[in-house]
């Protein structure tokens, strides 16, 4: 058996009606997947198949929490995974993904869900993903602070480096290298 054979559906013994597989994605299973996005976690992942007509239908819900690292001070944090996806799959003689459908060998007759399982927890990661104001490593925060050089005007990710100290504001006389500051003055209207 492999690594990931306790994902596989055996899709040849669903003649009728719906089955429901039920997996637990804990520390072991992304450590077997061995990725650099989510190395820790536990979610429940819920498969519905059902036979259709040339196909099936399978339909994933997952729900659960994963831990990845914070964008702003790199300490683990837990993030939400609630989603739900559906996907086709039918016969064919080789594994192939077509559109929205999946292909996989007849002569197998099963299908290896523990990629798309990670894939589907993957997508729903949000681009940003940081702690909530102030419980960011502090010591983090005052490193990037003494780092970091911001114009006055520069209201981007502001509350960045929102903590409960009262003297945490980003000195704003910084002085800012004449190269990039003459990149300002570029006029991007076309008209």
């Amino acid at each position: 058996m492999s690594k990931f054979g306790q994902y596989n559906i055996i899709l040849k013994e669903i003649v009728e009606g719906v089955r429901v597989f039920e997996f637990d994605l804990d520390d072991a299973y992304f450590a077997k997947i061995d990725s650099p996005e989510v190395k820790k976690g536990n979610v429940k992942a819920k498969v519905t198949v059902q036979k259709k007509i040339a196909t099936y239908e399978l339909a994933f819900k997952l729900e659960g929490i994963i831990l990845i690292p914070c964008n702003r001070c790199l300490d683990d944090m837990e993030q939400a995974i609630r989603h739900e996806e559906k996907i086709e799959v039918k016969f064919g003689s080789t594994y192939a993904e077509e559109n929205e459908i999946v292909v996989v060998p007849e002569a197998e007759g099963s299908i290896n869900i523990a990629w798309f399982l990670y894939e589907f927890i993957v997508l729903n990661i949000p681009i940003k993903h940081v702690h909530p104001p102030g419980e960011c490593n502090k010591t983090m925060v005052d490193k990037l602070k003494r780092h970091i050089t911001r114009q006055k005007d520069d209201t981007e990710d502001n509350g960045l480096f929102d903590v409960d100290d009262d003297d945490d504001s980003i000195d704003e006389d910084v002085q800012v290298d004449p190269r990039w500051e003459s990149l300002q003055n570029i006029n991007f209207d076309n008209n």
